[in-house]
């Protein structure tokens, strides 16, 4: 796209650059996807807003107010339709927006309530303290990193759309902490599904994206296909080394021949003690087997029993 000819919706100029944030081919597509939704919701709500009207109004009355319904109601589709892919980029941008604006506000209300000196020891305790608490700060950095994820992932999404020539942008839903990272709900748009994310290379390519170790990729709701969900392994919760309690609790003055089970050795043995073969187990004598359906004898026990009669 040239720069004399052609200048992208909410673009500017750089230094002979282009910055844009809605791309053209967007902006046109949702403008002629706007313009269709503009009269078909003219054409429907007015046809219906007229036959009501004209029940209780005179026809021509009622085939007036009928369009001017439809035509209201189609603007507000036009407007939603068309601002979409802003909307979306502040939905994108809500997280950092509303810290921003809580922080200038916040500032402003300390500022105009208290002196200099008090808004800034609020200012360092509020900032100083999360930063030298440990368990505070890792708490803190795991909210941060579920922004920057929310962020990576869309990147990454934009760039599968563009190699595919095909899908629109997933809406990236809020995502929270886990031990071993970050959890991210995504609703799926036209286009992308379930397989094409499970696809080989993929998923390697969402984890060099989000700077993690490693992606999963499942779905989220037996109901709907479109809800999936990312967990992003960052680092493994369960190698880290843990200390037993266990031996805290065993008693110091144990007498040298105190009882002990008989697969632990015996306490004080040193290691010239033990000898350099372990000794066989002592064979014990088989036990004669049972057959499994004996043979009935022909012999009466001495009271005139004969087993054969109930066999």
């Amino acid at each position: 796209m040239s720069k004399s000819s052609q200048r992208s919706p909410f673009g500017w100029s750089n230094r002979g650059g282009t910055v844009t944030v809605i791309e053209a081919p967007v902006a046109r597509s949702y403008r002629r996807r706007a313009t269709i939704a503009f009269w078909i919701t003219l054409g429907v709500v007015g046809l219906l807003a007229a036959t009501v009207a004209s029940h209780y109004l005179h026809p021509i009355v009622g085939a007036l107010l009928g369009g001017v319904v439809g035509a209201l109601l189609g603007a507000v589709v036009f407007a939603l339709i068309v601002a979409w892919p802003v909307l979306r980029v502040f939905w994108h941008w809500l997280p950092e927006i509303g810290l921003g604006l809580a922080a200038v506000y916040g500032w402003n209300a300390l500022m105009q309530s208290t002196p200099m000196w008090g808004s800034l020891l609020v200012v360092a305790l509020v900032v100083g303290l999360p930063a030298t608490i440990g368990p505070v700060r890792h708490r803190v950095m795991a909210f941060v990193w579920c922004l920057v994820v929310r962020h990576r992932l869309r990147l990454c999404f934009a760039a599968f759309i563009a190699t595919n020539r095909s899908g629109s942008l997933p809406l990236i839903l809020p995502a929270k902490p886990t031990p071993a990272g970050e959890r991210v709900w995504v609703w799926l748009r036209p286009g992308l599904s379930l397989r094409d994310l499970e696809q080989d290379g993929q998923v390697q390519k969402l984890a060099v994206a989000c700077w993690a170790n490693e992606v999963r990729v499942m779905r989220a709701s037996r109901r709907y296909a479109a809800l999936i969900r990312l967990d992003i392994t960052r680092r493994e919760p369960l190698a880290a080394t843990i200390v037993s309690p266990l031996p805290d609790h065993v008693p110091t003055d144990l007498p040298a021949n105190a009882p002990t089970s008989p697969g632990m050795p015996p306490v004080g043995l040193d290691l010239p003690d033990v000898p350099d073969t372990p000794t066989a187990p002592t064979a014990e004598t088989p036990r004669p087997r049972r057959p499994r359906n004996p043979a009935t004898t022909t012999e009466t026990s001495p009271n005139g029993f004969d087993p054969s009669d109930y066999a």
